[in-house]
């Protein structure tokens, strides 16, 4: 009777070890143990990476605490190079470039388990395609293609899967940098806020190009007017690689990557007339500027430089007429190429691609300066950081 005992107390031993194994997996596969944990200070934090070293392996997600800047671990979707992401405005969906593939991914987005279900793949026809964006409908995802000097759209559909491409819109030009801008190379492309036009900014040619958008689209009608293209000048090689616009909606920030200058124009209706030009570099010729920002108070405008004294420059915005004063520089880990503020200002997470880490900072509100928090996230190569409500 005892072995018998004793036998059946180390059965239900074994099989409870077992249920709690199976427990522990359960909770790592899905992620419900963390996401129920979730308070109101609580984002999904996604980050696309350069995967072709051995390390990174495509999309991460995060759990990420606004308050504290803590994050945890969520889950991770394969991809090839998605360094750049869309979401769309449902956040239902999450759109990536793959530069090597010269194409772009869908991805389904749950948001109870924090995972990413990938779910097609259309090439831009364009190559290095850089920077991704979704219209205000969710119907239209553009691309910048760098390589290809082009912009690539298609039209989503309802289950958020992308139809093969519809427009490509190639460009000519060059610009007054033999090295760098020997044709056009598209570097980024936006809606604007009220979703009335797009616009891109081609690197190689030294122009912000604005194009009418279509409101409504029906299968396979363009979401631009191509008729309507009008360019607008930046200073000669300047190099403009993103841009920002300003949540009171008067004013339109452009980051010259070659020249390490912010241009700051009064925007009205579309319309964009040059301001101020302030550079943000703090090594004249180092031509890495990377990413601008700017707090969603419309208080501070931040701008990341690479290559040399990598960091981000720290500016104040005139409320009056929106021109900048330079107030701080935060270094950063090397190659500082993207960086986000969260919705609620308070923090400023930086993807420092060479040391293989996002670092956290908190934004003073007052004086717009960073401070390091120290609670780095670990993850190689991050060079595209988005947020999305939990």
């Amino acid at each position: 009777m005892k072995l018998q005992i004793t036998f059946l107390a180390a059965l239900a031993f074994f099989m409870g070890a077992c249920s709690n194994q199976q427990t522990k997996k359960e909770n790592m596969d899905t992620g419900n143990k963390t996401i129920a944990s979730a308070t109101e200070n609580d984002v999904f934090l996604l980050v696309g990476t350069y995967t072709s070293d051995e390390g990174s392996q495509g999309i991460y997600v995060y759990k990420l605490d606004t308050e504290t800047g803590k994050a945890d671990s969520l889950s991770m979707a394969e991809a090839v190079n998605p360094s750049y992401l869309a979401i769309s405005p449902d956040e239902k969906f999450i759109y990536s470039v793959s530069e090597s593939d010269e194409a772009a991914n869908a991805f389904e987005f749950d948001k109870k388990t924090g995972r990413l279900e990938r779910l097609n793949l259309s090439h831009t026809e364009g190559s290095g395609p850089c920077y991704i964006e979704v219209d205000r409908a969710g119907k239209t995802v553009a691309t910048a293609n760098y390589g290809g000097g082009s912009i690539s759209l298609f039209q989503t559909k309802d289950n958020g899967e992308l139809y093969p491409v519809n427009v490509v819109i190639n460009f000519e030009g060059s610009g007054p940098d033999e090295e760098r801008q020997d044709s056009p190379h598209l570097h980024s492309v936006r809606f604007s806020p009220d979703g009335r036009f797009l616009f891109a900014s081609d690197l190689g040619t030294d122009k912000i190009y604005r194009f009418d958008a279509i409101g409504s689209v029906f299968e396979g009608q363009p979401a631009i007017s191509r008729g309507s293209l009008k360019e607008f000048s930046t200073p000669a090689g300047a190099g403009p690689r993103h841009f920002d616009f300003h949540p009171g909606g008067k004013y339109f920030y452009v980051l010259g990557e070659l020249s390490g200058d912010v241009i700051v124009y009064d925007y009205d209706e579309g319309d964009l007339k040059e301001k101020q030009v302030i550079a943000t570099d703090s090594i004249e010729g180092s031509r890495g500027s990377a990413d601008i920002h700017v707090s969603p108070d419309g208080k501070f405008l931040y701008a990341s430089n690479r290559l040399q004294a990598d960091g981000v420059a720290i500016f104040s915005i005139n409320e009056e007429d929106g021109t900048l004063t330079k107030v701080g520089y935060q270094p950063t880990g090397r190659h500082p190429r993207n960086f986000v503020i969260s919705p609620n200002g308070k923090l400023l997470l930086v993807a420092s691609r060479d040391d293989n880490k996002i670092q956290v900072f908190t934004i003073d509100n007052e004086t717009g300066l960073l401070a390091d928090t120290g609670n780095d996230i670990p993850v190689d190569k991050p060079v595209c950081l988005k947020f999305a409500a939990m």
